[in-house]
């Protein structure tokens, strides 16, 4: 992305909020919130903006959105939520947010919510089943079980010497925190590797993590999904350059900003999925009649630089698995 690029997204993020304030009369309001911030985001949006005008919805034009971004502050959705609640927006959306999702079907029974989870909607108690899903919401679901496996299999393909693996979540993103705790620990097993589970919700906690990970030995660092995780990539990549230790994480971000591996869903394909069903709503169609649909974009990102910087020999079979290679 050029710079005049960049800088017309971040312009349009910060003029977000200012502009679904200045909303027409009439015109149906999209409440949507994520963990990440708008700089952060801003990829991501223009992709639900996308979806939108797949379904012929303009933003400013025949929709108008409001973005709320946490900056991984999520004890500040009880009120968000409350707050579309009360005005009565037209679809809660919720593209990458578990915890908004659950905060959302908790609220209403009757605002529509198009959500984006990394768990199954049905265990989460959003739907009533995949195909069917009953009441008020429905959306996109990434199972997480499968992509965690599949990205510590990766990562020990990356460093097979690798025994001993920091798992770091942030205990104030509960949801996701809780199902990484239930399945990388399964997944490692399987393939012969300890596990030492460590957290985090402060760029401070990061540091101690990285800390307790090298003074215990760790081989290597499996960094859960979390929004703020995001927001702090050049910190981890700077810790694990500084520390030797290779990293894997589940999405580019922390690739493109210095991290070895990424594996998981294409987050920018889920956005504009979510955007499209908003806007399939916004023309009548109802939740109920919408099937939540499985995420099958995945995407896996090697830093070969990084790579080298750790001593390790990336296998040509990985480098041909691997859909983007940065040198």
């Amino acid at each position: 992305m050029n710079r005049r690029a960049f800088i017309t997204l971040i312009a349009g993020a910060v003029a977000w909020p200012l502009a679904a304030r200045a909303q027409q009369p009439g015109m149906p309001v999209v409440g949507l919130v994520n963990g990440r911030s708008a700089q952060d985001a801003a990829r991501n949006a223009a992709a639900f903006r996308k979806g939108l005008n797949e379904i012929c919805y303009v933003e400013g034009q025949n929709v108008m959105v409001e973005y709320h971004w946490l900056e991984g502050q999520y004890d500040r959705l009880p009120s968000l939520i409350a707050d579309f609640v009360r005005r009565g927006v037209a679809v809660i959306a919720t593209p990458g947010l578990t915890a908004g999702a659950q905060a959302a079907k908790t609220a209403t029974t009757t605002i529509p919510i198009v959500f984006g989870v990394a768990e199954d909607p049905v265990k989460l108690g959003l739907v009533a089943s995949l195909a069917r899903p009953g009441g008020n919401a429905t959306g996109i679901s990434v199972l997480t079980s499968e992509v965690a496996a599949k990205r510590l299999g990766l990562l020990h393909d990356l460093v097979p010497k690798a025994v001993r693996v920091a798992v770091l979540v942030n205990p104030a993103n509960a949801s996701i925190a809780e199902a990484m705790l239930r399945e990388v620990p399964e997944a490692a097993r399987a393939i012969g590797l300890q596990i030492q589970v460590l957290n985090a919700s402060t760029s401070r906690e990061i540091e101690a993590a990285f800390a307790t990970l090298v003074r215990d030995r760790a081989d290597a660092l499996f960094v859960a999904p979390d929004a703020f995780f995001i927001s702090r990539r050049v910190q981890f990549a700077t810790l694990a350059a500084r520390h030797g230790i290779p990293a894997a994480y589940p999405t580019r971000e922390g690739v493109e900003a210095g991290g070895l591996m990424s594996y998981g869903t294409d987050n920018v394909d889920m956005w504009r999925q979510v955007g499209a069903y908003t806007g399939q709503i916004l023309k009548g169609a109802k939740p109920t009649d919408l099937p939540v649909t499985q995420s099958t974009k995945f995407e896996f990102v090697i830093n070969l630089q990084t790579a080298r910087a750790l001593g390790l020999t990336v296998p040509p079979t990985l480098l041909a698995l691997a859909d983007e290679v940065i040198e």
